[in-house]
């Protein structure tokens, strides 16, 4: 966007907000921005990405800026000015995983689901898109709140391929449609390319309801099992976040008890049954690896919840205040899905003050504000590696691939769930970093590093893009990364937030 572009877009939205009868402050709330931010756009000094201006137009029902084609046809980018100390607050937004996980679930709901809070991201757009496709009313009644309405019956064969080929989500699908229709088809998943991960353990589950699923040339052909009211123990053979999702979605239809061994007790996880719960399907044993479920064959419940905060991106946001070496609050933290990151983080000499625990608004999660301050930091003593929760979170591990570049000495990191990942870490070279790849899993770092400025292209997977955007706010002089959808998949609005704490981030498309 250029000046005189920007300068114009700020003028339209200082005008429709008078209109409106809004201050800046009010606009601000009501994006989840600081009034700061809103004044810049409005004086034509900060670049806005497509995201932010559909939101304002959605907002102030005004048409501000012809963007000129489809969203997924527009290309945007990040220019960091890095090297800026960071100071000031920022909140932590809801869980991308749970509300992905939460927008399938809704589909067992015969009632309307209003999903409080529900973090703006491209990931939940596109499971936005496939719910609408297939005759699901889903309605955003301000920036963050989504009402929810199901038809009595879904048009299944309508289903957005393209949005499909954009989510690895759309496998989580199968658990909520379990017995929908006799038979029906759904795309293929795509979303991060993070090497083969097979969707086998999704069937494996799916199958002890006698879901019969084959795979075909780019869509999965599902064969649905006879209603029943059996009784049913199996063992998860891979205690994945959603493989237990998945499972358990499809226990909820059945009238009978469903024990599922080995389940993930993450995060996510604890938020699906948390609304079932609300739902009113009983479920016994949340945050262990035991759960049993005593669904119901037909729940037609109108509720609202609000999904609990992420702990990914407040590993993110904590990141951002120790690569700047800066003093700046992280609010509303998860914290018992943190507390082994932050006792590694200990040990490498991160300094940090914790505020008294508080429940977040689903009444059940533990938040705290964590308030980095600048830290000396030295190598892990062991290696650094994730475990399932409550180990160190898989999603978390590459941040600490950035936090031990400013770490003295060498720190290794064994990434043993994904074949890829690893190697796209090894891009903070290009910022000056010393990460060395050992084999497709385990990397070492050698640091401190002297950060430096350097063009980038996003890789394809989410969190290590993420990385190297923060390490670019280390990094003095003025960076670039290209092409940041996945960053927007799993974010929303990420470089605006980092800008209210002192950052500089612009948006710019080519």
């Amino acid at each position: 966007m250029t000046q005189v572009a920007a300068e114009t877009v700020g003028v339209m939205v200082r005008d429709a907000r008078n209109d409106r009868g809004w201050t800046q402050l009010e606009l601000a709330a009501k994006l989840g921005t600081s009034q700061s931010a809103v004044a810049r756009m409005e004086q034509g000094k900060q670049n806005l990405s497509l995201k932010m201006i559909q939101r304002m137009e959605s907002l102030l029902g005004k048409r501000i800026v012809n963007v000129g084609g489809s969203p997924k046809n527009v290309v945007t980018h990040l220019r960091v000015h890095g090297g800026r100390e960071l100071s000031g607050s920022v909140e932590v937004n809801s869980s991308k995983n749970a509300g992905v996980a939460l927008l399938c679930a809704s589909l067992i709901n015969r009632g309307t689901t209003t999903l409080r809070r529900l973090a703006r991201i491209e990931e939940v757009n596109r499971i936005v898109e496939l719910l609408t496709s297939i005759g699901v009313e889903c309605r955003w009644l301000n920036a963050n709140d989504l009402q929810i309405r199901r038809p009595a019956v879904l048009d299944l064969a309508a289903m957005d391929v393209e949005a499909a080929k954009r989510t690895r989500s759309v496998i989580m699908l199968l658990g909520p449609l379990l017995d929908q229709e006799d038979a029906y088809r759904i795309p293929y998943a795509g979303g991060c390319d993070l090497g083969t991960r097979t969707v086998e353990p999704h069937m494996q589950a799916l199958r002890e309801f006698g879901l019969a699923v084959t795979a075909h040339n780019g869509f999965y052909q599902v064969q649905a099992p006879v209603s029943d009211g059996k009784d049913r123990t199996f063992v998860l053979t891979e205690r994945g976040d959603t493989v237990t999702e998945n499972a358990i979605m499809a226990a909820t239809h059945r009238e009978g008890t469903t024990v599922i061994r080995n389940a993930s007790p993450n995060y996510m996880v604890q938020d699906l049954c948390f609304y079932l719960q609300e739902l009113g399907v009983q479920v016994e044993g949340i945050g262990s690896t035991t759960l049993t479920i005593r669904g119901r064959s037909r729940i037609d419940v109108d509720i609202e919840y609000a999904p609990s905060e992420d702990p990914i991106e407040a590993m993110s946001l904590i990141t951002a205040g120790i690569v700047t070496k800066s003093e700046v609050t992280i609010t509303r933290v998860p914290i018992e899905f943190m507390e082994i990151e932050l006792k590694v983080l200990e040990q490498m000499g991160f300094r940090y003050l914790k505020s008294a625990e508080y429940v977040a608004r689903n009444g059940k999660t533990r938040l705290v504000d964590i308030t980095t301050l600048p830290s000396e930091l030295h190598a892990a003593p062991d290696k650094v590696h994730p475990m399932p929760f409550p180990g160190l979170n898989i999603d978390n591990l590459p941040f600490f691939a950035v936090i031990a570049s400013c770490a003295e000495g060498t720190t290794l990191i064994h990434d043993w769930v994904y074949e890829n990942r690893a190697i796209y870490l090894t891009e903070l070279n290009r910022l000056g970093a010393g990460v060395r790849l050992l084999d497709p899993h385990r990397i070492d770092i050698k640091g401190p590093t002297a950060w430096r400025a350097a063009e980038i292209g996003c890789p394809p997977a989410l969190r290590p893009a993420a990385c190297i955007l923060l390490a670019m706010l280390a990094a003095k002089g003025t960076s670039e990364l290209r092409n940041i959808y996945v960053i927007e998949r799993g974010y929303e609005d990420l470089a605006e937030r980092l800008n209210t704490v002192g950052a500089e981030i612009e948006y710019f498309q080519d």
